[in-house]
């Protein structure tokens, strides 16, 4: 069977190359399968290679499908099992990749609210070199008490 890219497919398709598509179950995924007007029938590959291209979840591959035109198709779920579907690393680094970026939004948002806090406080701010002068005057009151 042959293999055919999302751009591809949209080429056949502008062009009335596609007599129409199935989106297969297979397993724990989807996979488009489709039917020319040459009566070859083609997977929709991933773009740098012939694999086919998967799809966890079947609004993800009709999102894909209307993107390149085709908005009407068959569905075949036979082989369709939801069980089966398996944590992909892929699925496991993109999922480890929003933690994060939830985790940092997190923070960027409590530490914009520590600035702001900082900033509205109403109680007069005193400079560092303030601080430092009081601090060395207590220093050697605190000396100059010990040592009598």
């Amino acid at each position: 069977m042959q293999s055919m890219t999302i751009e591809q497919l949209r080429a056949a398709s502008e062009a009335g190359g596609v007599e129409g598509v199935t989106l297969r179950g297979q397993g724990g995924t989807f996979i488009v399968q489709i039917a020319t007007r040459s009566g070859a029938a083609a997977l929709l590959a991933k773009a740098r290679s012939s694999e086919p291209r998967r799809f966890g979840n079947p609004i993800a591959a009709l999102k894909v499908l209307r993107g390149v035109g085709i908005t009407i198709g068959q569905f075949d779920a036979s082989e369709w099992n939801p069980e089966d579907k398996a944590e992909s690393a892929s699925n496991r680094g993109r999922s480890e990749a929003m933690r994060k970026a939830h985790q940092a939004a997190a923070y960027s948002e409590w530490l914009a609210a520590e600035i702001q806090e900082a900033i509205d406080e109403p109680r007069p701010s005193i400079t560092h070199d303030e601080v430092m002068a009081r601090m060395d005057a207590r220093i050697v009151r605190h000396k100059t008490a010990g040592t009598k």
